[in-house]
């Protein structure tokens, strides 16, 4: 079946302004920072103050994360940048926090007579997300912002960073106190270990070869893995089958995480299929409401795994993955292949999506189909960030409107944005949700 083509404007995202600016407030370390510069009487003892606070950044990490009086449930989160001489100004680039309709509210302020650029939000106590910052030696003025954001880097100040589409700059990540715990995430000494290969698969719906990442739980791995027949004595295993491999195996390595699902017993053993997205022209051209990208999951992804290993055909413990608008092909594919998808575990869903034959609407193109069809054999799991206006909104009113056809429906608004920080957690909880004896 021939791919959908789309138009213009379709395959694309609308660009619209924050519904309001994210809180600002003051940082006590940098109020006390100030005063300390102002008693200083001499140049060598204010640079013997700058230099105790930078030692001070360098020991604990940035971002700066504070208590404030009479405001428990939120924190001020202080983001820096050390400047020099030729610093003309420095752009923050939060994930969702950033508007990139209005780029210069993002703009970080200097603490006269120091070196220190900084920019400090009022942040919900749960916050998790990511973080570029974009300093400018140049002299961009503030009709070129977007091209300064596209220089963004890591924070040299914060060891954790976070992979990007592409294999683009890297980006920094923070969470505060009360984000949703992450048990499964860190690679454990003693767990059993699944394997993870690569293989080429010719594919005729999509008309080339695709790569794709399987992954293997350590119960079905043997020397004779790979081979037709040679493990049809091991027990059938649950699918995942996990859009946008190329991030999630090539670069996160969410192996680890699976490993200890796995051995905790949170999930049965699992077997992921993961294909490579290739690049985004590819994947803004495949991915969506795209029958031939749903016929090469179902009809020949799933069908070549199970020539190799012992995997199971039941809908019912297999379950498509998918973000952004792999999310929304994870909705689709489970809305055309419940025969084959009967779980459907769908994260910041792209729903603004509509072929380029469909004139925008009220409601958006996939909660219609889901309104308007025969109700399916699905359990869905749709995850959503509280910073992702629009997506937001959408996610609610389609969670809405399938548990009114009576589907099984759960899925979180963590307290985040558009980012891999947060669906790795909501990952890992959506696996347990859905195959969880």
């Amino acid at each position: 079946m021939a791919a959908r083509q789309l138009g213009v404007g379709a395959d694309k995202p609308p660009l619209s302004p924050r519904p309001a600016p994210v809180e600002t407030t003051e940082s006590p370390r940098l109020a006390r920072l100030a005063r300390d510069m102002a008693a200083a009487r001499s140049w060598n003892a204010r640079s013997t103050v700058l230099d105790a606070f930078w030692g001070e950044v360098r020991t604990t990490g940035a971002p700066l994360i504070e208590t404030i009086e009479g405001d428990p449930g939120h924190r001020a989160v202080t983001f820096l940048w050390r400047g020099d001489t030729d610093t003309r100004q420095v752009l923050l680039l939060v994930n969702r926090l950033l508007d990139r309709c209005d780029l210069a509210a993002s703009l970080m302020r200097r603490l006269p007579g120091t070196d220190v650029w900084h920019l400090t939000y009022r942040l919900r106590a749960d916050h998790r997300g990511s973080y570029r910052i974009a300093p400018d030696t140049t002299g961009f003025d503030r009709s070129e912002l977007e091209r300064l954001a596209d220089t963004a880097v890591p924070d040299p100040f914060n060891p954790r960073t976070v992979p990007t589409r592409w294999h683009g700059r890297p980006g920094s990540a923070f969470e505060l106190p009360e984000a949703p715990a992450r048990p499964w995430e860190a690679r454990r000494d003693g767990v059993a270990r699944g394997t993870v290969r690569r293989y080429h698969l010719a594919s005729a719906a999509l008309g080339s070869e695709r790569e794709v990442w399987r992954y293997v739980p350590p119960e079905t791995d043997s020397p004779g893995a790979g081979t037709a027949g040679a493990e049809t004595a091991r027990a059938e295993t649950d699918v995942l089958v996990l859009l946008d491999g190329d991030m999630w195996f090539g670069q996160i390595g969410i192996e680890d995480t699976l490993d200890n699902l796995i051995a905790d017993g949170a999930i049965p053993p699992l077997t992921v299929l993961a294909p490579h997205a290739v690049d985004n022209p590819t994947r803004r051209r495949e991915f969506g409401g795209n029958p031939a990208y749903v016929d090469f999951l179902a009809a020949e992804l799933l069908p070549w795994a199970a020539a190799r290993l012992p995997v199971t055909d039941d809908p019912a413990r297999t379950v498509i993955a998918g973000q952004s608008l792999g999310g929304l092909t994870a909705l689709y594919a489970g809305y055309s292949a419940p025969y084959r998808f009967g779980n459907v575990l769908a994260q910041s869903s792209s729903l603004w999506w509509r072929p380029a034959d469909e004139l925008p609407g009220d409601t958006p193109w996939m909660t219609r189909r889901y309104l308007e069809g025969a109700p399916r054999e699905l359990r869905l799991r749709l995850d959503v960030g509280l910073h992702e206006w629009g997506m937001l909104e959408q996610t609610r009113e389609l969670r809405s409107a399938l548990r009114a056809r009576g589907y099984d429906v759960s899925g979180t608004d963590f307290n985040g944005g558009h980012d891999y920080v947060c669906w790795s957690v909501a990952l890992a909880d959506g696996l347990v949700r859905l195959l969880g004896r």
